[in-house]
């Protein structure tokens, strides 16, 4: 007969269903704010389990690395631990962030409501929340522009850096088969951002023949947005850092990348009055622009750029982008304040689109593809969770490897969950 305790080790499996009332997390205080290898700390914690009726509990296999986390760890632009309790459904006065927005697992306890989803089904979770009560919501308005909107495990806490993490059952999706647990937690938050990007802005979405610009194209978006292209019939450029990522990116199906420091040309552009030096800059942008002619073999521009550094390339990916095209931004990892020069935006009729994540619908149609074997998780390398710090301030560093990482957390080796 099986004793059930209140706190397990890691990889300890409690019996099915057992919720213990005590875990083990990676925790953020805002006392450790700084660079990720000192804001991160293992520690025991209560176990959330007390579920809203539409919630469901989950036991972590393994949980996927985003910048969001990087973030959270320096307390900048801002503090997650701060204005939660006034502004949440579900009051979090823990004063502690649990961050982790990528993961899969086992469904471990369902609430009152849940029909979709039973306990011992394995899933991948999304990290879109919202209140299903929110009234915008009840009319129907895309969840993502609905005031209860939040990215769990950054603007929530209990996220998948813990052996057990609290989300609503719309947010599981079934998990590959063909997938170990690492690479199931890997692809989720950075696809279906890629998914929504590519797809979510009618008429501007990637249709056959359409070259598409895609920045950082050796990173967890770039790598995800280069497949989508790739299913859609699109021609995908790959803006890279380093030749040695020239091949990474083929394989994935870009049509060819451009080594964005064989220029000089980044940062907001001189003043339009300084006319020495606009000249100067617009050299820089149109040679740029004739790296993606001689990689198409004709002088055809992007139908849509694929944007997330921001400041130090939107006013080149604006420039470079095809009339009645779309600059699609999601990020901005080398600052925010981004300028363009109104005189393409209006004069060509190009459209500049902020994007956010991925409702439902968007995130289940990515989950498709990857079920299908079309979309590689792009998965190169796999911490333990004592390494979790470790993993974050190779991303802040900006030395992590291609592709995706991820943690392993209640899985005790890799290459477990195939089936």
């Amino acid at each position: 007969m099986s004793t059930l305790k209140p706190l397990y080790a890691l990889g300890e499996t409690p019996e099915l269903g057992h919720v213990p009332e005590q875990m083990h997390a990676q925790v953020i205080r805002p006392e450790r704010f700084g660079e990720p290898n000192k804001a991160f700390e293992v520690e025991v914690v209560d176990t959330p389990r007390e579920l809203h009726p539409d919630e469901v509990l989950v036991y972590v296999m393994a949980a996927g690395v985003n910048y969001n986390n990087v973030w959270a760890g320096l307390g900048t632009p801002i503090d997650v631990t701060k204005n939660r309790p006034r502004d949440a459904w579900w009051p979090d006065e823990s004063g502690f962030h649990i961050g982790g927005s990528d993961a899969s697992g086992i469904v471990w306890a369902v609430g009152s409501d849940v029909s979709n989803f039973a306990v011992g089904d394995h899933v991948v979770i999304h990290c879109g929340q919202w209140r299903r009560e929110d009234p915008e919501v009840q009319s129907g308005k895309d969840p993502m522009f609905c005031p209860s909107f939040r990215i769990w495990g950054y603007e929530t806490s209990w996220g998948s850096f813990a052996q057990f993490t609290r989300v609503q059952a719309h947010q599981c999706v079934p998990k590959p088969k063909q997938f170990s647990w690492e690479e199931a937690a890997a692809y989720m938050l950075v696809g279906a951002t890629a998914y929504r990007m590519l797809d979510g802005f009618a008429p501007n979405t990637v249709k056959p023949g359409d070259p598409v610009l895609i920045w950082g194209g050796a990173g967890g978006l770039g790598s995800m947005a280069i497949q989508i292209v790739r299913e859609r019939g699109g021609i995908p450029i790959a803006v890279i850092s380093s030749d040695d990522k020239v091949e990474f990116c083929e394989k994935l199906g870009a049509r060819g990348c451009i080594n964005r420091k064989d220029f000089d040309h980044w940062g907001i552009p001189p003043h339009w009055t300084d006319d020495e030096g606009q000249a100067t800059w617009a050299a820089g942008a149109r040679k740029f622009g004739k790296a993606i002619w001689d990689i198409l073999g004709e002088r055809r521009n992007p139908s849509i750029v694929f944007e997330h550094p921001g400041e130090d390339t939107m006013p080149t990916s604006v420039f470079v982008c095809d009339t009645g095209g779309m600059v699609v931004v999601c990020a901005g990892t080398t600052g925010y304040n981004a300028v363009s020069d109104l005189r393409y935006l209006w004069m060509r009729q190009k459209r500049l689109q902020g994007s956010h994540f991925a409702n439902d619908e968007q995130a289940y149609a990515f989950n498709d593809l990857v079920v299908d074997g079309k979309i590689d998780p792009c998965l190169t390398q796999t911490f333990g969770f004592d390494e979790i710090p470790k993993a974050h301030q190779l991303m802040y560093e900006n030395r992590h490897p291609h592709g995706n990482m991820a943690c392993l957390v209640n899985a005790t080796e890799p290459g477990m969950g195939r089936s």
